[in-house]
């Protein structure tokens, strides 16, 4: 019976390692309140130097957008996105460069006359997480 309940104890601990030691976890990033499903969101995901990890286009339904990153290693990490709704993968601007496609921040980070500091985008990712974002219209 002891020999059972160690053999178990083993299994439990390497099943578990991998995701201690190398994290790899999974970040699901659900961007609501689109005004429509015109085009696409897209998507830049960086690391905590603001270097470009991924790149991510994504369909919207129902006037929402879940992206899903698989696979990643515990850390910090940055994203940006924009709704796309001509596809021409530009923030298009009205005259004087005010967006008029939706766009947001990871921690629905806002800035003041301008983008926010890269430092309020910043979360860590410690475990699989689902993070809420609302885009900005103007």
């Amino acid at each position: 019976m002891m020999k059972l309940k160690n053999i178990f104890i083993i299994i439990l601990v390497l099943t578990a390692t991998p995701k201690i030691l190398f994290g790899q976890f999974n970040l699901t990033i659900e961007i609501n309140g689109l005004k429509n499903n015109n085009g696409q969101v897209l998507l830049e995901f960086s690391n905590e130097k603001g270097e470009r990890i991924l790149g991510i286009t994504q369909k919207p339904l129902e006037n929402k957008c879940i992206i899903v990153i698989k696979n990643l290693k515990q850390g910090k990490y940055a994203f940006k996105y924009f709704h796309d709704e001509n596809k021409n993968e530009e923030v298009d601007t009205n005259w004087i460069g005010i967006p008029t496609e939706a766009f947001g921040y990871s921690n629905n980070a806002e800035g003041t006359f301008g983008p926010p500091s890269f430092e309020k985008t910043i979360f860590e990712l410690k475990q699989n997480s689902n993070l809420k974002c609302t885009p900005t219209y103007y």
